[in-house]
Parts: structure tokens; sequence; C-alpha cells
């Protein structure tokens, strides 16, 4: 059951971090669940090494897709999405 929450709590996070970097389009579910994922666990990581801690639901999902807007600004730079 979480596997299955984690797909798509990471689908809609990486969906939304799409649609805010304008690269749905060339975004199917299985990339958007990836970003999503990855995204959340980059967020965390850098708001660790920020020494900052996210507290609250609503803070950790604004840290979920800013983490999932980094990814896909990297995924950019290295010319996968255009």
């Amino acid at each position: 059951m979480a596997i299955l929450l984690t797909l798509i709590v990471g689908g809609v996070i990486g969906w939304l971090a799409s649609v805010v970097m304008k690269t749905d389009a060339q975004m199917g579910i299985i990339a958007n669940i990836v970003v999503g994922i990855l995204g959340a666990i980059l967020g965390h990581w850098l708001f660790g090494v920020l020494g900052l801690t996210p507290y609250g639901p609503v803070v950790r999902l604004f840290v979920n897709i800013g983490g999932a807007m980094v990814l896909i600004a990297v995924l950019r730079g290295l010319g996968v999405y255009r």
C-alpha cells in the first residue's frame, strides 16, 4: 500500500512541477513519477544542507515540488528536456 501511495504522490508532484516548468507536454506518467520521487528526495536533501527542516504537510509539499523543479532544471540543462 505504501508503494502505491508513493507512486501516486510522486506522480502528482512530478506533474505539478512539470506544469510549472512548462515541460508537461514532453513528460509522460513514468517520467512524472520518477521526477516527483527523486525531486522530493532532492528537495529534502537540499533543505537539510541549508540547515532547514520543513514542518507541516503544506511546507513539505512545497519542498517536494521545489526539489522536482530543481531536478527538471538540471535535466533541462543537460538537454533532456527543451
